[in-house]
């Protein structure tokens, strides 16, 4: 529509154009040519009118069919929504009917329950008088029983309470007995079966090391130019590996002593490359001591790694793996640390998966509980105290530190890993051929454990047994009872614990021994 109206207004300004053009020929023109501008304006005005014509047609045609889009977009729109209201209002009817069930269901219901309650209210009473009956009754019958049996009702009362107590006593006495000898047999059965299984699945490897090392030479020759001029090249040595180096009459060998297996291990790599170097003087010397020092660091730093792999143990500090390599270098009673540190943790966790309870709690503490031992010999402390400070230090788990402080019964234990713990270290100490000690020192401490069994009053006999683990004491019967037996062997393992140093446990037996002798003549 607005279209039409505007090709309209676009003829009428034609028209008027052509007019005034009429009008401007008309007076500067002649009449013919006036003439012909008529002609002319009114053969513009009629092509003007029909194209006009033609424009309105086509604005209606166009206005037309909007129109009837307009109409059939409308009439859609009014279908759906009739459709959807016809929809809401059967769902409305559907509620209403479903509601109006519902009601006439709850109606009958609460017709049920007003019924229910009606009789229950009845046998309600009905029940009341019948425990007030049967309750006088009961009385009538206390009081012929009282007077028959001369008591009164809270006189039998406590005699019977008395007897049931009595009894009950005694058949706890007899449970909590077998229940004792059950759980004794039972968890020594256990025990054994956890620990034989857990030592089976170990295969750990003992080699007893010792303070010295023998470097093996090509020839006789080489034992000069390690000495060199004076001696200026072995002293070199000794200087900058802190070792001994004693050149004797071992054939083509040199033997390095040092307490510190780290230092022996360097000088052992150094001479070794020096030899098949060939350039040995001081200034070479010092050259090869230093590089073999950074290779062995790092040497540490991957047994440390190798070792957590083994045992598949995650997240382990830089630090604390790097401290386990060193154990490699360090020995317990001839036992290599790191070896022994991983047979604890192995052990641990198996007996710990056993029994159900944290591997790896189990297994942590196990690997780390001597890691104080790669730095006792630089820092004062004991290896527990210092294991405890670096496992604290490097973010380790408290149930795992607690296992640790606990591992030498320094302190109480605080779970049943750290007992785990305890009994895998001291499994793992006691294998045969796993530590060695100085006979002198091993003499000394089995005397001195007898000695001071022997100090108690009515102890005749003393013998240690089993590398000193246990010691068996006998008493004379006429000066101890059966009872002072028990309490004797109490004392005796608590001043052994207050006064000696041991590893793991030592079991004390005491043996009452009565003899009757008699002669037939």
């Amino acid at each position: 529509m607005n279209i039409g109206i505007l090709y309209i207004g676009l003829a009428v300004l034609i028209i008027l154009a052509a007019g005034i053009l009429f009008i401007q020929v008309k007076r500067t023109s002649g009449a013919k040519k006036l003439f012909r501008a008529g002609e002319e304006a009114a053969g513009l005005v009629g092509q003007a009118k029909s194209e006009a014509q033609r424009l309105v047609s086509q604005a209606q045609n166009q206005a037309r069919q909007k129109l009837a889009s307009a109409d059939a977009e409308f009439e859609r729109m009014t279908q759906d929504k009739r459709r959807r209201l016809n929809e809401v209002e059967r769902r409305l009817v559907h509620k209403e009917e479903n509601l109006d069930r519902k009601i006439q269901g709850l109606d009958r219901r609460d017709r049920d329950i007003a019924t229910k309650e009606r009789s229950l209210l009845q046998k309600e009473q009905e029940i009341e008088n019948e425990a007030k009956r049967i309750s006088s009754v009961i009385q009538d019958q206390l009081v012929e029983l009282e007077r028959i049996s001369s008591m009164t009702q809270e006189e039998a009362k406590a005699q019977i309470i008395r007897k049931v107590e009595d009894e009950a006593r005694l058949e706890a006495m007899q449970t909590l007995k077998r229940l004792d000898e059950e759980t004794r047999a039972k968890s020594r059965q256990l025990a054994a079966e956890v620990i034989s299984g857990a030592i089976q699945r170990s295969a750990a490897e003992h080699v007893v090391e010792s303070t010295v090392s023998v470097v093996d030479l090509p020839s006789e020759d080489m034992k000069g130019r390690i000495i060199g001029r004076e001696g200026r090249n072995i002293r070199a040595l000794e200087v900058a590996t802190g070792v001994d180096i004693i050149v004797d009459d071992t054939p083509e060998a040199v033997i390095l002593s040092s307490f510190d297996p780290v230092r022996r291990e360097a000088a052992r790599l150094a001479i070794q490359r020096l030899v098949l170097d060939g350039r040995i003087h001081p200034a070479r010397i010092e050259e090869v001591v230093e590089n073999v020092k950074a290779e062995l660091e790092d040497k540490i730093r991957q047994d440390g790694e190798a070792a957590a792999m083994e045992l598949r143990i995650q997240n382990l500090h830089p630090e604390l793996i790097k401290l386990m390599g060193k154990l490699k270098f360090r020995t317990s009673y001839g036992q290599n640390v790191l070896q022994h540190s991983k047979e604890v943790a192995f052990l641990s966790a198996a007996m710990a998966q056993e029994l159900g309870l944290n591997t790896q709690t189990a297994l942590r503490a196990g690997f780390l509980h001597d890691v104080g031992k790669a730095i006792d010999r630089e820092v004062e402390g004991t290896h527990t105290e210092l294991s405890v400070e670096l496992c604290r230090k490097y973010g380790e788990n408290e149930a795992v530190v607690a296992a640790i402080a606990s591992h030498h019964r320094d302190v109480d234990f605080p779970s049943i890993e750290a007992v785990l713990v305890q009994a895998a270290d001291t499994l793992s100490a006691a294998r045969p051929g796993a530590r060695r000690e100085l006979l002198e020192n091993y003499i000394k401490r089995l005397e001195k454990l007898e000695t001071l069994a022997k100090g108690f009053e009515g102890v005749s006999k003393a013998f240690a047994l089993q590398a000193g683990r246990e010691i068996r004491i006998m008493v004379d019967a006429g000066k101890v009872a059966d009872e002072r037996a028990g309490l004797i062997a109490k004392d005796i393992a608590a001043k052994i614990k207050n006064e000696l140093d041991y590893p793991g446990q030592i079991k004390v037996t005491v043996i009452r021994e009565m003899r009757a002798v008699e002669y037939a003549r």
